[in-house]
């Protein structure tokens, strides 16, 4: 079975860095992205498995995080999408969860307790596959 590719896409280069650290040692392989269109073109170019995102990243040509999600969705649809933000409301997480993504989390959330989400995520069948079938 192929190693499982994850990008992470988060402004704060300590989260990047401690979850592409973590999930290395854990067998993925992982790529990072500060910034909306650096992530765009690592989804051009790479099959991702997971994507883990922020929802609020450095505004730039005016994206955010639920634009994110939905460039994920046209770019990669078999991709699951895992949102980790501080800045959470249940309309928020709503929208998100409209938009494409499989989960939300509240910053901070141990790397461990991400690790077993991803994992479950992997494991299970993509939901808006199955909204198709």
């Amino acid at each position: 079975m192929p190693t499982p590719r994850l990008l992470v896409v988060d402004d704060e280069e300590s989260i990047c860095f401690s979850m592409s650290e973590y999930f290395s040692l854990q067998g993925y392989k992982v790529d990072t992205a500060s910034e909306v269109e650096e992530a765009e073109k690592l989804l051009g170019a790479t099959d991702y498995r997971v994507v883990i995102q922020d929802l609020r990243l450095t505004m730039t040509n005016n994206h955010d995080g639920l634009d994110m999600i939905r460039m994920i969705r046209e770019h990669n649809p078999q991709a699951r999408i895992i949102v980790l933000t501080a800045y959470g409301s249940p309309e928020i997480e709503e929208e998100a969860r409209r938009c494409g993504a499989d989960a939300f989390l509240r910053k901070p959330k141990p790397l461990s307790q991400v690790a077993q989400i991803v994992q479950g995520l992997l494991e299970s069948p993509p939901r808006h596959a199955a909204r198709h079938a």
